[in-house]
């Protein structure tokens, strides 16, 4: 859990960080965030050799943003989470692409929650999607794989979408393999979903994209005690609203295999349209085409909120 941001930035001719920052700073404070400021003041970056302070031994509750590349090396090699910032004035700085995540730009203009999802993916903790009256939408971990096997254990699951690994091992290394290059670079894929009341993981739902198709796919999966409840509509409300305002996409599609009558369903009430049928490795599914553009269904769609 992120609890604390330090900021270690060079000093410049003409620059007031502490100013520049004001409103980031007010932000982490209003999430209960420690926050730490230090001007390093040289210049030459490979001269810098301040030790890290003991208030910052918890690595695992600290985020380092700075604008030496020699900084943001050091306390990367020592196991920190670093966040470099780049700038009008450090663009001689080289950051390794290889050893981070992201590089902040424009950090004036960064938020709390930006600073914390960047936390987060440094961590390795989930990223929490979108929250709807009733469940969170999540990231999957592989403390989700147990739940899995549970919902799809049901014949009535497996019956109209492909089954889990049967070997519980090539799960988790699909799975861990699926973060890493679905969610490290896209930044969305399918997410669980978890009940807030109960703590219960009920499903999977979220956006991807199928090979040999040029629109991205709303894809879902609620387990049975969870079915008949309204759940899968108000989740994929939240996705298809997510699509819009965060990723900016303005259609997406949904296949549904022939007979799925309860998904065909779903997707009608949603206000998909379908376009036709298409058949994938001889399977017949219907495709399902939902337009943001179309303002009285996404209307709807944001109404859920």
């Amino acid at each position: 859990m992120l609890c604390k941001v330090v900021f270690l930035l060079k000093e410049y001719e003409g620059i007031d960080w502490q100013t520049l920052l004001e409103d980031l700073e007010t932000d982490l404070r209003r999430h209960n965030i420690d926050y730490a400021f230090k001007n390093i003041i040289t210049n030459d970056p490979s001269n810098v050799k301040e030790d890290i302070r003991m208030e910052y031994v918890d690595s695992e509750q600290v985020l380092f943003v700075s604008d030496l590349s020699v900084k943001c090396r050091e306390l990367s090699d020592k196991g920190y989470y670093v966040l470099p910032y780049r700038h009008a004035y450090n663009r001689e700085e080289i950051f390794e692409s290889n050893r981070y995540f992201y590089i902040a730009e424009q950090l004036e203009e960064m938020d709390y929650e930006a600073l914390d999802m960047a936390y987060r993916r440094l961590a390795g903790m989930p990223w929490a999607i979108y929250t709807t009256n009733r469940c969170i939408i999540r990231e999957t971990t592989m403390d989700d794989v147990d739940a899995f096997y549970q919902i799809y254990k049901e014949a009535v699951i497996t019956e109209y979408m492909e089954d889990l690994y049967a070997d519980r091992n090539e799960e988790i290394a699909y799975i861990q393999d699926y973060i890493k290059k679905v969610y490290h670079f896209y930044g969305y894929g399918i997410w669980t979903i978890e009940e807030k009341k109960s703590g219960l993981v009920i499903g999977r739902a979220g956006i991807s994209w199928r090979e040999g198709f040029d629109l991205p796919e709303l894809g879902f999966v609620i387990g049975v005690p969870w079915q008949q409840k309204g759940y899968a509509y108000e989740v994929c409300t939240a996705i298809l609203t997510y699509a819009k305002e965060e990723l900016g996409m303005e259609r997406v599609q949904a296949l549904v295999m022939k007979g799925n009558e309860k998904s065909a369903g779903l997707c009608e009430k949603l206000g998909f349209v379908c376009e036709g049928e298409v058949c994938l490795e001889g399977i017949m599914y219907q495709r399902y085409v939902f337009l943001f553009t179309t303002k009285l269904t996404y209307d709807k769609v944001a109404s859920v909120h």
